[in-house]
């Protein structure tokens, strides 16, 4: 018998196009895998994903992005509905979307991050809260949704006002000049690195999903101190924040610092972009799991984290999980 996913996709965030068009690729993967697809075009509309769901799918996988999506919401409602889903559970999702809070997890564990404040958004507006260069954020967003850096001399204002959307508070952070990494891991187990080099002033949401530019290069071409530790810093912080299924870590690497002095933890992702051209797949399938498998793979290992008795049954039955190339 055909096990049933519901595919959740589009969500209300900054994000939800992305989610839509990405979704494409997971739908025929799990289709091509055997799977009975229902895909839900999420709205912020809990009754009505509810009763979407009254079908009883045996699995769902979340293809959600930003607030609403992958932030701990949606997961807190598969929880309550004791269904089992794809990637990190309520608490370790809440974490990962909160850039402040998860770098102070990372610290906990030895994961060096940049010196940062979370501050007023008046006070931003009003003067320099740090000395530049310096990044402006909002707290709790991804895909460098609001993201801006004041460099020396810099005539723009800190925020775009006109655009700003996210809050009365500020994420305010050193920047990290240098180059950008990114590892995705995998079941606690880190893949590869790639390095990102885009053609705007950093990786931002043009450069993620609209610049053709952009380049991945697999696997970076690092010293392998460095390249080490950004797999290390990776796996630590997936478990210190206590992520399931497959996560990716962004750094930055600031080369003119002795050894690997220059390697920055930045943030984790917990619901990272999923095409087989997704930084996250790709590392994976460097690795040689073939897109359609790491799809059923994510399946195949999905917990309802609100049933302790369900998560050990899930983890018992897992298949093993793929290594990285040495």
């Amino acid at each position: 018998m055909k096990k049933k996913v519901a595919l959740l996709v589009g969500g209300w965030s900054a994000e939800r196009q992305v989610s839509l068009e990405k979704g494409k690729s997971i739908e025929r993967a799990l289709r091509e895998n055997g799977y009975d697809v229902k895909v839900i075009d999420v709205q912020k509309d809990i009754g009505r994903l509810i009763e979407e769901l009254n079908t009883r799918p045996d699995v769902v996988y979340n293809n959600l992005h930003g607030k609403g999506g992958e932030d701990g919401t949606i997961q807190a409602v598969l929880d309550i509905l004791e269904l089992p889903y794809t990637h990190s559970g309520v608490l370790a999702s809440a974490i990962g979307m909160n850039k402040p809070v998860a770098k102070r997890m990372a610290a906990s564990v030895g994961v060096r991050a940049p010196q940062g404040m979370v501050v007023a958004k008046d006070d931003v507006i009003r003067q320099h809260v740090m000395e530049p260069p310096y990044v402006v954020k909002p707290p709790c967003e991804g895909s460098s949704v609001g993201v801006r850096i004041i460099m020396e001399r810099d005539n723009q204002p800190p925020l775009d006002l006109e655009n700003w959307a996210f809050g009365d508070e500020v994420l305010v952070e050193q920047y990290i000049p240098g180059r950008e990494l990114t590892v995705a891991v995998l079941d606690g187990k880190a893949q590869a690195v790639t390095e990102i080099v885009s053609q705007t002033r950093f990786f931002d949401y043009e450069a993620k999903y609209h610049d053709t530019r952009t380049e991945y290069i697999l696997p970076a071409q690092i010293p392998q101190d460095v390249y080490a530790l950004a797999l290390d810093y990776a796996e630590r912080v997936f478990e210190v924040i206590g992520c399931c299924g497959i996560a990716r870590c962004d750094f930055r690497y600031d080369d003119s610092q002795p050894g690997a002095e220059g390697l920055y933890f930045l943030e984790i992702n917990t619901q990272p972009g999923f095409t087989p051209e997704s930084i996250g797949p790709s590392q994976v399938i460097y690795n040689g799991m073939s897109y359609n498998d790491l799809c059923a793979h994510l399946v195949e290992t999905a917990q309802c984290h609100g049933l302790e008795q369900h998560a050990r049954k899930s983890s018992a039955a897992a298949p093993a999980t793929l290594k990285r190339r040495a």
